[in-house]
């Protein structure tokens, strides 16, 4: 006979919780995920130490909401009257079947090719949500590309939907339209309402384009690796309203830089299940929660403020108020946390060029050096100035 107690029944054990169920849990269980767009993604490619906004939008957070419950509402958006001037813009462009707009792409980026004729192809990409759209647009990139090799066929996609993974979330991007040349190759267009005047645009708004064009370009590369022979051009078209009319004109952008950069800091973001796994059970990004809980669930991922958030993201303002009550120097730039080092307050930079500042660190040494030319740049001006011509 055997020794060994006899076993007791195994007891039920609840099922794991999947990354699916987590970020459910992270928004609340009535709130539907926010999508991520090309804008969003560009904007967190440009401050990748973030956790707190890799996070929230990984996870499909609404921050505009969030940061209303926190009662720091952000202040910056379009207006509706410059949403529906963007749209009339849009349908003006590519009114007559594209037939403008595919004008212009040839015009400005291949015009050794057959000029667009009447026999251009546009095809329906509607389907079932956006999984269904993105694979429908796949098939139609591919359609397209055989279509222009075999037959020098013109394509347009008007707002195709493109998948890119993001922190080991699927994001869905949606371009305002992508063409097909004869020889191929994808071009993305960009269609903004702000205008083109004497053929350029405000150097800020195109930079901003060319960094959300990017995004659509890595997405595109992504599709492109499927298909045999495709080429995702790195020159996208800009088209905008011509001087102070609201006829189109355009120009070639290279985003080459853009796309670098873009790539190289998504690359570098942390995926979503390692900061969900961080965080404590419970911790919830609900709208309907407290303010008080709020906060606490907010503080509890590590951010990364710059002023340059300011334009960017919905939890700024909150961010910022962080900042400041913690005194990191971070609400200064990110120039000036750059060059502090292990410098990470205002208050230890202050001490530093008062000379209390850690003997071994260079950084406080050349901060009390600076500080003590500074004086006596003051006071030879206040010299010179009390001193009679």
């Amino acid at each position: 006979m055997s020794s060994y107690p006899p076993s007791s029944p195994a007891q039920p054990t609840a099922p794991p919780t999947t990354l699916r169920q987590r970020l459910a849990g992270l928004r609340g269980p009535a709130v539907p995920p926010r999508p991520l767009d090309a804008r969003a993604l560009a904007a967190l490619a440009a401050n990748p130490g973030c956790g707190r906004r890799a996070l929230l939008d990984g996870a499909g957070v609404d921050k505009t909401a969030l940061a209303s419950a926190l009662g720091s509402p952000a202040s910056f958006g379009q207006s509706q009257f410059a949403i529906v001037r963007g749209n009339s813009f849009e349908a003006k462009v590519k009114g007559d079947g594209g037939a403008e707009l595919l004008r212009l792409v040839h015009g400005h980026l291949d015009p050794a090719a057959e000029p667009p004729g009447p026999d251009a192809r546009v095809p329906d990409l509607a389907a079932a949500g956006p999984e269904g759209r993105a694979a429908r647009t796949a098939l139609a990139l591919r359609e397209a590309t055989a279509a222009g090799r075999e037959a020098g066929a013109w394509t347009l996609l008007d707002h195709p939907m493109l998948a890119l993974e993001v922190a080991g979330s699927p994001a869905y991007l949606e371009p305002d339209a992508v063409v097909v040349h004869p020889d191929g190759r994808w071009t993305v267009v960009e269609i903004k309402s702000f205008p083109m005047i004497d053929g350029a645009a405000d150097a800020a708004k195109v930079g901003a384009a060319a960094r959300q064009a990017a995004v659509y370009v890595l997405a595109l590369e992504k599709t492109a690796e499927k298909l045999t022979g495709a080429e995702v051009g790195h020159t996208v078209l800009l088209v905008c309203p011509k001087d102070f009319s609201n006829l189109p004109t355009a120009s070639p952008v290279d985003v080459r830089r853009e796309r670098s950069v873009t790539r190289r800091q998504l690359d570098r973001l942390t995926r979503v299940e390692e900061l969900a796994a961080a965080l404590p059970e419970g911790l919830s990004f609900d709208p309907s929660r407290t303010a008080d809980e709020l906060a606490e669930a907010v503080a509890a991922v590590d951010a990364s403020y710059a002023p340059e958030c300011l334009a960017a993201c919905e939890l700024a303002f909150h961010c910022r108020d962080r900042a400041r009550a913690a005194d990191e120097v971070t609400a200064l730039g990110r120039s000036v946390r750059g060059e502090l080092g292990a410098l990470t307050t205002v208050e230890a930079a202050l001490a530093a060029a008062a000379g209390h500042g850690p003997a071994d660190d260079p950084t406080a040494a050349a901060l009390h050096h600076a500080a003590r030319l500074r004086t006596e740049a003051l006071g030879l001006a206040a010299e010179a100035s009390a001193c009679p011509s």
